[in-house]
């Protein structure tokens, strides 16, 4: 196993009886860190059987999966294969199948898959799947590819499995496969965002055999987006962040216990509670992507189309965190206040009836409010906390490199003057 490889690694297998006396293909999985490994452990112990029902049931299938954070280029899959194929060399697979968090890209369209079939690798983005669910496609997207490579250019196979596939599908509520040439089942993301599949002639200059991409630069880009924002996993904001968020609350419990937002609270209007809203979860994310210098300068990059977009998921990713940690803070402060602040007294500041909805405006008033705050206190995180927190594997060593090459620059230029 090479030196940049996961330890962790699993195997997983048909029924030892099932298998016996039949010619036995082992498929090997390399996942990166994080979601990518997450996925295809969770699917690894289907595949043996969904690959004999929908493949070939003559053979004995096997699946090994080792994790290995695969270094490449992004934009371009021929990296990536270089790497899987170290790794089957090195496992002796039969096929091997890359799973990644890299975005891949043929004339700015979305590429969601590439196939090599004369040496049995093929790659699968993550982030071209969209956002959910995600486990079902991975599963569909694993299990084309070995159908890919196990049958090749053979257009009587292909037919076969054309039917078995449809045969198959019928009663099957994990794989809904409607022919051995569609990458996933027709959801309605499929129909907005259709992907489409497109072969290479031998004398091409293309090293791959296969390639799906999505025809549409519009849709290929909100796929990718959605996509990049799942790998980053902005829920994990929340636990992260659970000292600003102690602060933004012992803070905004405080003021809650005075009658002036009381006050603000039932003089607002519905906008103007959204406006607020609003400003604050902006006011939040903006502070902590310019705290932490988490927006790339296109103009410093290689690929200005792909910084673009990280750019993009980084924003959306906060902003989707922002939105987990708005809601705690209203749940809380609902409770805080509902607790602490009896209605007789606050009808008599406020001259009027009080209900439940004034608590739940009350509260709201004081979850933006909080956020505001919070952002403050967030700026002041670790940096590495942020970026554990905002950014996915792949993410986090783009981030590296970039500052390693200004870094470089910096020292490039120096040396100049100096001269």
């Amino acid at each position: 196993m090479s030196s940049n490889q996961d330890s962790h690694r699993q195997t997983y297998d048909e029924d030892h009886e099932s298998g016996r006396g039949k010619q036995t293909k082992v498929v090997g999985l390399v996942p990166a860190p994080e979601l990518p490994e997450e996925i295809v452990h969770k699917v690894g112990d289907d595949l043996p059987d969904l690959l004999s029902r929908f493949v070939d049931d003559r053979v004995h299938w096997k699946i090994d999966s080792v994790t290995d954070p695969l270094t490449g280029v992004a934009g371009e899959s021929k990296q990536i294969l270089e790497k899987t194929e170290e790794s089957k060399t090195q496992q002796g697979w039969d096929f091997a199948i890359c799973v990644t968090d890299l975005p891949i890209f043929q004339d700015r369209l979305l590429v969601v898959a590439d196939v090599n079939v004369k040496s049995n690798m093929a790659v699968i983005s993550l982030p071209s799947l969209g956002s959910t669910p995600m486990k079902k496609r991975v599963r569909e997207a694993i299990i084309q590819m070995v159908d890919e490579m196990y049958h090749g250019s053979s257009d009587e196979a292909r037919e076969r499995q054309e039917r078995k596939t449809e045969e198959t599908s019928k009663d099957d509520d994990e794989v809904n496969k409607k022919g051995s040439r569609q990458l996933m089942s027709r959801r309605l993301t499929e129909l907005l965002s259709p992907i489409k599949r497109v072969t290479f002639s031998d004398d091409s200059d293309e090293e791959i055999d296969v390639r799906y991409l999505v025809n549409s630069k519009v849709s290929g880009s909100i796929r990718l987006i959605s996509g990049m924002v799942l790998a980053n996993r902005p829920w994990t904001i929340f636990p992260s962040f659970k000292s600003v968020l102690a602060v933004a609350f012992a803070t905004g419990a405080y003021a809650l216990i005075f009658p002036t937002l009381w006050m603000l609270s039932d003089e607002y209007v519905i906008w103007r509670f959204l406006a607020v809203m609003v400003t604050s979860i902006l006011a939040m994310v903006t502070w902590v992507i310019l705290a932490h210098d988490l927006w790339e300068s296109p103009h410093k990059a290689n690929s200005k189309f792909i910084v673009r977009r990280y750019n993009i998921a980084t924003f959306f990713t906060l902003f989707v965190g922002v939105i987990f940690y708005y809601v705690s803070l209203f749940v809380m402060f609902l409770a805080a206040v509902s607790l602490l602040i009896p209605p007789s007294l606050m009808e008599e500041e406020l001259i009027t009836s009080v209900n439940f909805g004034n608590y739940v405006l009350l509260a709201w008033l004081g979850a933006s409010f909080a956020t505001i705050i919070g952002a403050l206190g967030a700026g002041l995180e670790s940096e590495e906390t942020v970026l554990n927190t905002t950014y996915g594997y792949r993410q986090q060593k783009r981030k590296e490199e970039a500052r390693e090459r200004e870094e470089r620059e910096k020292e490039e230029k120096e040396y100049e003057k100096t001269r």
